[in-house]
Parts: structure tokens; C-alpha cells; sequence
């Protein structure tokens, strides 16, 4: 867990991949570097605000983290075009950034279900809760025995 002055996993997740795209789009041929390479360093670094954002501001946390969400799904799909266009140099620059972006997609979705409902692993089933069954007793030991 982090401390209110360590910022989330997330956060440095977010900040890393900002800084891979804006390496990425640095490579771009000219035309795609002021078009798509534009369009998704302005999504990185909104994802990146706005993670900063869901982690500060803690009466709206859920509404921005589930914001957040849908920004780094826009993201992905922002990843998805720029490799139709060839805009990044190899395929193995493009996955390593869908890789990161899938990560982050997976801790903002995993950071949303912990808000919703976060205790749902020690939730009571419906009904009242019930007593354990023995495994073993003394008579089914001492049939195993004889």
C-alpha cells in the first residue's frame, strides 16, 4: 500500500509510458509525428494528469478512476491506429508500448473494482453463513483403519 505522500503504482506506470511514447514519436516519419504522434502524446499525458488527479482528489476518486478507465482504453485505441498508419519504426516498438498501456489498463480496472466493492473476496454468500463440514470423523478413521 502506499502512503498519501507516495504516489500509486499507477502513477509511475503512467509517467513511464509518457516518456516512451514522447521517445516513440520523436522516430516518427514527419507527417505522422504532427498528426497521430501528436494526438497520442496529448492521451498519454492525459492519463497521466488524470491518474494524478483520481489518486489526490479522494471524495470523486471513483467517478475519476472510472474516467480514467475510459482514457486509457481511448489510449489503446490511439496505440491500434498509429500501427495501421506504420507511423512507429518497428512492430517491437508498438508492442512494448501495448504492453505498458495494457498494464496500466489493468491496474486503472483493478484500482475501479477495489473502489466499488472492496471487500467482495470476504463477502457472505446470500443466506446466513455456514458451519464447516468435518472432513474426517472418528468412524470414517477407524473404517480407513480396519
Amino acid at each position: 500500500m502506499t502512503s498519501r505522500f507516495q504516489p500509486p503504482p499507477i502513477i509511475r506506470s503512467a509517467e513511464r509510458l509518457v516518456v516512451e511514447i514522447e521517445q516513440a514519436v520523436r522516430r516518427f516519419p514527419r507527417y505522422h509525428r504532427y498528426q497521430i504522434g501528436a494526438d497520442l502524446r496529448a492521451k498519454a499525458m492525459e492519463v497521466f494528469t488524470r491518474a494524478g488527479k483520481a489518486w489526490r482528489d479522494r471524495s470523486a476518486q471513483a467517478k475519476l478512476v472510472g474516467e480514467l478507465v475510459w482514457v486509457i482504453d481511448e489510449l489503446k485505441q490511439f496505440l491500434q491506429v498509429a500501427k495501421l498508419l506504420r507511423a512507429f519504426g518497428s512492430f517491437g516498438q508498438f508492442e512494448v508500448l501495448a504492453r505498458q498501456a495494457e498494464e496500466l489498463g489493468a491496474q486503472a480496472g483493478g484500482w475501479r473494482r477495489r473502489l466499488i466493492s472492496p471487500n467482495v473476496q470476504n463477502a457472505q454468500a446470500h443466506g446466513a453463513a455456514q458451519r464447516d463440514q468435518k472432513l474426517s470423523t472418528r468412524t470414517a478413521l477407524a473404517r480407513a483403519n480396519s
